[in-house]
């Protein structure tokens, strides 16, 4: 399933996708305590982040992605060796 894709360069693209997908997904629900800090005004952390439900979204999210990509790979859909997207060739 791999294609051309070793088991190394498959891990490193799913940390990627991993790490950028749960940057997407952090803001996503967060509120700011109610109460500010009554000398400067600060809110600080959220008061609820629900990090363990974010975790959970962004590995889901992370391998249909990671899934998605494999197969496109594996099968030639895109391809930068040959096709409309491959480097002309000296």
């Amino acid at each position: 399933m791999l294609g051309d894709l070793n088991w190394f360069t498959a891990a490193v693209l799913y940390v990627m996708i991993w790490w950028t997908v749960l940057f997407a997904v952090l803001p996503f629900g967060t509120r700011p305590v109610a109460d500010a800090d009554e000398a400067t005004g600060w809110r600080g952390a959220p008061e609820n982040p629900r990090i363990g439900q974010k975790l959970l979204w962004t590995t889901a999210i992370s391998t249909a992605l990671w899934v998605a990509f494999l197969v496109v790979q594996a099968n030639g859909w895109v391809s930068f060796r040959s096709g409309w997207l491959a480097l002309p060739e000296k």
